[in-house]
């Protein structure tokens, strides 16, 4: 069979694929049943394979295999390392070995730890703050004012950051971030003022935000299930014309 062969057929058994994983997964609409849990089951291993060549190619190759190939004796001293680093992990597929990798390990969760709550920190409590102080700067609103030729209006830069500001506020108060006990056996308490008005109002912000994901989730959903059953009947018509 040539390439040109092998291309052609390459489309529709791709949409044939495609149609009938598709089917299999929307049966998940009578209930869970084998065809759902086979797609599933499907899913989860190409996911797999793929995450694992993908490690392979960019990892394991271009970082420690192609290195020693071009350049052996300049790279040996960067490759060894984690050669033994590799070797040393794999203690732990022995329960005999396992305890040899548990330094390893614990390295491995404090690095990963260290760069979740760098993550936290650098993408969502600092453009949090940027994005709270932002408004106040008057600059910015006077920039934006000579390029729009516009006057700023009162809700946009005044009562909008006024807004934001009282809802990251009373969002943070809502969680119990610095509060001690009174005394010995006592649990935390706060000011009447924060526990009667400043707590429900940091609810009503958490429970809006919520709703705008839900409602974002759901769309999204929603707009996939639309697009599926639109790739259904273009198969459909595509294999078996009507009219």
């Amino acid at each position: 069979m040539n390439p040109e062969t092998i291309t052609a057929l390459a489309d529709p058994i791709g949409l044939v694929v495609g149609f009938l994983l598709t089917i299999m997964v929307l049966s998940y609409i009578l209930g869970d049943n084998p065809l759902f849990r086979l797609a599933v089951y499907i899913f989860i291993g190409v996911a797999s394979g793929y995450a694992a060549v993908l490690a392979f190619y960019n990892v394991i190759y271009f970082q420690v295999i192609r290195p020693l190939l071009e350049n052996p004796a300049g790279n040996l001293a960067l490759a060894v390392p984690v050669l033994i680093l590799f070797l040393w992990l794999l203690t732990k597929a022995s329960p005999r070995l396992a305890r040899l990798g548990n330094p390893l390990l614990a390295y491995l969760v404090g690095v990963g730890a260290a760069v979740a709550l760098s993550g936290a920190v650098m993408g969502t409590i600092l453009p949090q703050v940027g994005a709270t102080v932002n408004p106040f700067d008057l600059s910015l609103a006077a920039q934006t004012q000579s390029q729009s030729g516009q006057a700023p209006g009162l809700v946009r830069y005044i009562l909008g950051p006024l807004f934001i500001l009282l809802g990251t506020v009373v969002t943070l108060a809502y969680f119990h971030f610095g509060v001690r006990p009174k005394g010995e056996g006592l649990p935390p308490q706060r000011p009447p003022l924060v526990e009667n008005v400043i707590v429900p109002l940091g609810q009503i912000f958490i429970a809006i935000t919520f709703g705008a994901l839900f409602g974002g989730v759901y769309a999204a959903a929603l707009s996939a299930l639309v697009n599926r059953v639109g790739f259904l009947w273009e198969v459909i018509l595509r294999f078996v014309p009507i009219g």
